[in-house]
């Protein structure tokens, strides 16, 4: 295909945004990046399409360049076509860097192996640099924007690649330190302090100096200052600053880094430099660059919060949210070290003041909340992760920051979150007055919520708020049980007064905890029971029942869905009652069910109703209660089938059969050595498990089959008897033993598991040789020492001791095996080897960092596992 026209392009761009997926699924998928590479060098075009052809590279990198060789292309192409443009100033020299780093970046191909990363990574550096590239690259009036898009592309290259253009530290350290007020020190700021931060951390995991990196000023085209050498964990480092509480969990392991004095000074004096010029930024790119460099230095040695000191000064009194957000993450990195009691106070009431203001927007009113109810305090009290009210934030001083029901539904929430923390201060307080007084306005406000959420056919909006409300109430207030009953109580009203609301109580009682779970549903049993069978709410007050039934109340619960059966004259109804049915089955309910499943298999029109009363009859009458309860459980493997009836029966039939489960078993090799030739084995369960069935199993033909071990029970947290299995050595070779598991579970089901593999070490076949009297252990052990050849082999091998000594070593490892022992220095030892080997040590002369080992076997192929064997053993335990 030829060279496009304008029209063309314009056609093809607006498909391709009016739906990529469908376009890159169409046959001129293929071409587009093709085309869009050929065409930009195409004289026809005019310089504002060739920009919307790299703007449409920038927003849909991944579809044009799929994969690493695409995107390698693409970006030696645009690299190419940059090379290409005449010396007159274009307005195609930023898009072309841009979408050069971008293929590389999206495409996956940025690497010490790729051509264009080595050719693009030198022009950047210059470019940012300010040097003099000749007139290829522009007229020097476009030289300072290149220099700024040039910093934008190497922040996104460092951002991917962490500790990239860590060898660039002093080059960009001593451009800020020339550049002034007229330079780009944005993006060259920003550029500094995400290498800082990068070769900070990346040098703290390696446990390495800084190693002069701040001072030196290498040339990019020697060779290039680029460090690829990088763990794939140091990839995931973020430049983006996140909320607060996630920076102060956030450890970056500084402390392991120790600078010298002299780079302890130089980084002080980066970091001063940053700093002084960070008021030539914008509020949002000083927030991230406060951010990076806090990030930083928190927890590293010798390195003073301190320096943050006139920052903090100058931005205590900002009006900029970002920049307030930057101080609380300062705030929640150095807390006390930096910031004063006087500071948190006065930080407090700035918030709290401008929280109130009356003409806030709300997304910004939610802010100033948010801050409040997470602010980072320099002594928190109670346990980490309690929330709780700032220690600081007197009750008075929010008074303007009560709830009503005026205010915006989010505003609202947040308002009231901020009122449960004070009521939960007050009710640890046991005071009178103003606990009592923010108690019941918290009650006066759950109940204006209430009634308006009671309206008939009321909006969705305040009936969803009314719940949200009230499971913060019961999340925030879960130890005060005044608090509770009084919101249990106006819950079961507001069921009386609009059932309708059913699906919001459900979805209440799955969230909320024990607190409230428990007695709501208790309440709202009764509450339903107590209604007549024929009640013009009965759907609700079934799917209500079917949530809420249990063991208590039988003879109401029964007497109700006998009363109700008459009236469920739909599908719906009826599906609904065998809900109730279905959920009494599960909890184990008998008396006087069957008679209502009888009635209901005989009475119900439909007839998928018919055979589901008439299944859970037969479930009843044939299936003990726990099979019961698993039986008519959630099948979360089940797939979604159209028949309620099949469904049951597949769940019924899921239920019976052996299913694959994770393990709750761990299996492990004991310390104790057991007698004979077999492995003592360790097992613990995380929940009761009985029937178990431990099969074995090891690859190839160098064991005989080894049988499986059988226990009968096994509990959490009590102590089991160790487990022996017997081995079968053809070969005395190490080995791994693959396990499964059959067991079965407290709530009938049978489960079979995959264990994590053991390993049978070289060590585990080692046996004995019958002892011989005293005085003639030395003579026995020569004519082993002597039997062994010329049938098997000799050898001499070094063994490393450690601290702990020849003997230590001996008395370790190989103790049950001497035969003939003159400590410190000698030692003879005597091994078995299954089926029929030997294995014989003389352990001679030792010294203070070894000893000689000369061994002798009739099997020469042990050889080299004797060697691993002892040279494993100075740093065995």
């Amino acid at each position: 295909m030829g060279l496009l026209s304008r029209e063309t392009w314009a056609q093809r761009l607006d498909t391709f945004r009016a739906s990529p997926s469908a376009f890159m699924a169409g046959p001129e998928s293929e071409d587009l990046g093709r085309d869009l590479l050929r065409d930009l060098r195409s004289e026809k075009l005019s310089e504002q399409m060739k920009v919307s052809l790299l703007v449409l590279s920038l927003e849909y990198p991944a579809q044009l360049w799929p994969d690493a060789p695409a995107a390698e292309e693409a970006a030696t192409s645009l690299l190419d076509t940059l090379a290409l443009l005449p010396p007159r100033p274009s307005a195609l020299r930023r898009p072309l860097l841009l979408a050069a780093t971008t293929a590389l970046v999206a495409g996956g191909a940025l690497g010490p192996t790729s051509g264009a990363s080595l050719r693009l990574l030198p022009l950047l550096l210059s470019l940012a640099l300010g040097r003099d590239l000749g007139r290829g690259l522009g007229p020097s009036s476009e030289q300072r924007p290149l220099q700024s898009t040039a910093c934008e592309c190497l922040r996104e290259l460092e951002s991917c690649r962490p500790g990239l253009l860590s060898g660039s530290l002093g080059l960009l350290r001593g451009l800020l330190g020339q550049e002034g007020p007229v330079g780009p020190v944005q993006p060259l700021s920003l550029l500094l302090a995400l290498v800082l931060r990068n070769t900070l951390v990346i040098q703290a995991r390696a446990r390495a100096s800084l190693q002069g990196l701040l001072t030196v000023r290498a040339s990019p085209m020697e060779g290039g200052p680029w460090n690829w050498m990088l763990a794939d964990s140091d990839a995931r480092l973020q430049p983006q600053a996140p909320s607060w509480p996630a920076a102060e969990q956030g450890e970056c392991g500084l402390s392991t880094l120790e600078p010298s004095p002299e780079e302890a000074r130089d980084l002080r004096a980066a970091v001063a430099q940053l700093l002084d010029t960070s008021y030539l930024l914008t509020p949002v790119a000083q927030a991230q660059l406060l951010w990076l460099l806090g990030w930083a230095l928190r927890g590293l040695r010798g390195q003073p919060p301190v320096l943050f000191k006139p920052q903090l000064v100058r931005l205590l009194g900002t009006a900029q949210l970002t920049l307030l957000h930057a101080v609380l993450a300062l705030k929640a990195a150095f807390g006390e070290a930096l910031f004063t009691a006087q500071d948190e106070a006065l930080l407090l009431r700035r918030l709290t003041m401008a929280a109130q203001h009356p003409a806030l927007p709300v997304p910004t009113h939610l802010f100033y909340l948010h801050c409040l109810l997470s602010f980072p305090e320099n002594c928190p009290l109670g346990p980490a992760g309690e929330e709780m009210a700032p220690l600081l934030l007197e009750p008075q001083l929010c008074r303007g920051l009560l709830p009503s029901l005026l205010h915006d539904p989010m505003a609202l929430l947040a308002r009231l979150h901020l009122l449960c923390l004070f009521c939960a201060e007050d009710g640890e307080k046991e005071e009178k007055g103003q606990g009592q007084s923010s108690q019941h306005y918290l009650e006066e406000l759950l109940a204006g919520l209430r009634q308006r959420a009671a309206l008939t056919r009321g909006p969705r909006a305040l009936a969803t708020l009314c719940f949200r409300a009230s499971y913060l109430v019961a999340h925030c207030l879960a130890g005060q049980p005044t608090v509770l009953t009084t919101l249990t109580q106006g819950l079961a009203q507001l069921y009386r007064a609009q059932p309708a609301l059913a699906p919001h109580f459900v979805d209440l009682l799955d969230q909320a905890g024990p607190e409230l779970g428990e007695p709501l549903r208790v309440v709202l049993q009764q509450e339903v029971v107590s209604r007549p069978g024929g009640d013009e709410a009965l759907r609700w007050h079934l799917l209500m029942l079917a949530k809420v039934a249990d063991g208590d109340a039988q003879s109401a619960t029964l007497s109700f869905l006998q009363a109700a059966a008459a009236h469920c004259t739909d599908w719906g109804l009826q599906q609904a009652l065998l809900q109730v049915c279905r959920a009494l089955l599960r909890v184990g309910v008998v008396g006087g069910l069957a008679d209502l499943l009888q009635t209901l298999a005989r009475q119900l029109e439909d007839p998928d109703g018919r055979d589901h009363a008439r299944l859970y009859y037969i479930l009843l009458g044939h299936l003990s209660g726990p099979k019961l309860g698993v039986a008519l459980g959630p099948s979360l493997a089940a797939p979604a089938l159209a028949s309620s009836l099949v469904a049951e029966n597949h769940g019924f039939a899921t239920a019976l059969t052996v299913q694959e489960a994770p393990a709750p078993i761990r299996l492990s090799v004991g310390s104790q050595r057991a007698e004979g030739l077999a492995l003592q084995l360790q097992v613990e369960v995380l929940e009761p498990v009985y029937s178990l069935e431990l099969r074995f199993r090891v690859e190839g033909q160098l064991y005989a089959p080894l049988g499986a071990i059988h226990v009968p029970c096994l509990c959490p947290g009590r102590p089991a008897r160790p487990l022996l299995l017997p081995l079968q050595p053809r070969r005395p070779s190490p080995t791994q033993l693959d396990i499964r598991a059959l067991y079965t579970k407290a709530t009938g089901l049978t489960c079979y598991a995959h264990l994590p593999p053991l390993p049978v070490k070289f060590a585990d076949l080692f046996l004995p040789f019958p002892q011989p009297p005293d005085g003639a252990r030395l003579g026995f052990f020569e004519k082993l020492w002597d039997s062994c050849l010329p049938k098997g082999t000799e050898s001499r091998l070094w063994c490393p001791l450690g601290p702990q000594g020849l003997e230590g070593l001996v008395s370790h490892h190989l103790e049950p095996f001497v035969m003939v022992a003159q400590p410190p220095t000698s030692y003879y030892i005597a091994i078995r080897l299954p089926p029929d080997s030997r294995l014989l040590l003389r352990l001679e002369a030792a010294q203070a960092d070894g000893v000689p080992v000369t061994l002798r076997t009739d099997d020469w192929a042990v050889v080299p596992l004797v060697g691993d064997y002892l040279r494993s053993l100075s740093t065995a335990v």
